[in-house]
């Protein structure tokens, strides 16, 4: 039995799924339309559980197990083999570790495994082509869990059931019980486990936080069902008409997408409330697609509606890694836009021929039937060459791609000039105030972030007299810290570049202002504005490129290396990377060092603060 309008609930999800993998810097919130197919996914499972022990008066777990298998497998491993060939048309380093990825994909493990090695969607670096796949490892293992507890529940409900309460009320009662207390000890467990946190992955990741929106969907599904309901529910249906039915659809569906817009990965709100508030409204969308559904009896659901519900899981499973790969072929508009025409393509494919073929079954597609007999061997050879090129792919993928190699070669410079920084400024401490030298040092201080110390090592090399603190995720007051501690110690140099404002948040202005504002006199300020290939006029690294050319107009100590501009004319050394580091190629270490180099001479015209 289809219930009509689920499909909306479904294209919700995926609309903001993809929104957010598309625009992040505007639908920064589109994170929850995960959690909008995980409400889905609790509802329909354990509503189908409850109506298969009303008509069969028991749970069969293997045959639970199977239809999963089928459900979800299948179109994992036909998207794995489809999306590597497509590698080769970018660099090199996006397929680093890929065995790894695949290993944990296919294994249902991606979650712990992006956690253990740091990933996120948010990755400033090379993005993992498989993150996304974090979300079927949690799917899958609330399956293997909560079907567990419904085989031991049926079990339960009938041998213990009595006169006054049925086998069918005991089983939804215990699993009502039983899921609730699930949804309250995940929720608790996320707004617990999110405090103290810089990077909310681990909680967002994990099984155990981010399990709650499947068991508020359960205890939906008991309620409402789907072939079979409790009174309360028929009574709700009896009293409700369709224009309110339908006024709870669009009034979850606008505030769904108004979350999308407002909430942040990175804000402790979404994880202490923000994303149970995102769970409960697709619940509320839920029963009002099957409100709505009682009381349109004469209406059909939309073919689109249907058909983009039914490819809805796959489209998921290849948008990802498509976007990902497009992205750095293309301009993001243009790769989204490829990135959904080609995923659909596909999962119709997946969805209406292959997958059912692969079950047994016959496949009616675009008028025709297919069967196994009829496919079998061009799918064989097909998927024999894609395994071939998957092994091939895993075989000569880099271990290291060259961005980490550069930031970790980078890093050793880096821990070699503190420990010497340090005893310099030990032994400076010790001499007696009227012989320590309050002098401003010749020479530069370079004060930067990830870009700058994958680049650190050339860099050095080729800007004279510098000495260098870098260091990843670097933003401008975390750059103020540094520079005031080198100010107290008197080992800032003359000339003080700052190379930060990729990772620019909100506060850019203020903090910019304030290094401004607190650098001593003496010095001579140089801004290596920042550069990111993907970023629009609203990104705060752009406004805070305009910020520092106007204080160079208005300050005559204050010099712009002019990074954005010179960058932006010489887009072949960010080809296949993620638009922001150049991954050690020598043509972007010569330029970076270039631009900050033409800066210093321009600065040694201007007078100092």
């Amino acid at each position: 039995m289809r219930i009509k309008w689920f499909s909306l609930v479904r294209i919700t999800g995926l609309i903001l799924v993809l929104t957010y993998h598309f625009f992040q810097t505007k639908f920064t919130g589109g994170f929850i339309g995960v959690d909008v197919f995980f409400t889905f996914s609790g509802f329909l499972i354990t509503a189908l559980m409850v109506d298969e022990f009303i008509k069969t008066n028991e749970f069969k777990l293997l045959d639970f197990y199977r239809r999963r298998f089928y459900r979800i497998v299948p179109p994992l491993f036909i998207s794995v083999l489809v999306v590597l060939p497509l590698t080769y048309f970018v660099d090199h380093d996006f397929v680093t570790g890929i065995g790894k990825q695949i290993a944990a994909a296919l294994s249902f493990t991606t979650n712990y495994f992006e956690i253990a090695t740091s990933g996120s969607y948010e990755n400033k670096f090379i993005p993992h082509l498989f993150v996304h796949t974090w979300s079927l490892a949690v799917e899958m293992h609330f399956y293997i869990i909560w079907g567990i507890i419904a085989f031991i529940v049926a079990k339960v409900s009938r041998h213990y059931r009595t006169d006054e309460l049925s086998g069918v009320a005991l089983f939804r009662s215990i699993l009502f019980v039983v899921s609730g207390i699930l949804a309250i000890g995940s929720c608790l467990a996320m707004a617990i486990g999110a405090m103290g946190l810089k990077d909310f992955s681990p909680v967002y990741f994990s099984s155990v936080t981010h399990s709650f929106p499947f068991f508020i969907g359960c205890m939906l599904g008991i309620v409402t069902g789907i072939k079979n309901h409790i009174p309360t529910y028929k009574r709700i249906t009896a009293a409700v008409n369709q224009p309110i039915a339908t006024g709870i659809m669009v009034i979850s569906f606008l505030a769904l997408i108004s979350l999308g817009y407002w909430m942040k990965f990175d804000s402790i709100v979404t994880y202490q409330g923000g994303m149970v508030v995102a769970s409960l409204l697709a619940g509320a969308m839920i029963y009002g697609a099957r409100l709505l559904h009682d009381h349109t009896p004469n209406i059909n659901e939309p073919r689109w509606a249907t058909f983009l519900a039914d490819v809805s899981y796959s489209v998921y499973l290849y948008h990802w890694p498509l976007y990902v790969i497009f992205s750095h072929m293309m301009s993001n508009t243009l790769a989204a836009i490829v990135t959904t025409i080609v995923a659909i393509i596909l999962s119709a494919i997946s969805y209406y021929i292959l997958e059912p073929v692969i079950a047994g079954k016959s496949a009616q597609f675009l008028g025709h039937t297919w069967t196994w007999r009829q496919l079998q061997w061009p799918v064989l050879a097909v998927a024999a060459a894609l395994t071939i090129n998957l092994g091939v792919v895993v075989k000569h993928a880099p271990t290291v791609s060259l961005l980490e190699e550069s930031l970790w070669v980078g890093g050793i410079y880096q821990d070699i000039d503190k420990l010497t920084a340090t005893h310099d400024a030990i032994l400076a401490a010790a001499k007696p105030r009227d012989k320590q030298n309050k002098e401003i040092p010749a020479g530069v201080s370079i004060i930067g972030d990830s870009v700058t110390l994958g680049t650190r090592a050339y860099l050095g090399a080729n800007v004279p007299d510098s000495s260098i603190d870098a260091e990843g995720d670097r933003t401008m007051n975390l750059a103020y810290q540094v520079m005031m501690n080198q100010q107290q110690s008197h080992t800032l140099r003359q000339y003080v570049v700052i190379c930060i404002g990729t990772n620019s948040l909100d506060d850019y202005a203020v903090q910019t202002m304030k290094l401004v504002n607190d650098l001593a006199p003496g010095h001579k300020l140089i801004f290596m504005t920042p550069y990111n290939q993907h970023a629009t006029a609203s990104w705060n690294s752009t406004k805070s490129a305009v910020l520092e050319r106007q204080l160079a107009e208005k300050y005559k100590f204050i010099t712009v290396a002019d990074w954005d501009k010179a960058a932006a004319q010489h887009p072949e050394i960010f080809q296949g990377t993620d638009g922001v580091h150049f991954a050690g190629r020598h043509a972007g270490d010569v330029l970076y060092a270039d631009v900050m180099n033409q800066g210093l001479k321009e600065a040694k015209d201007k007078p100092a603060k």
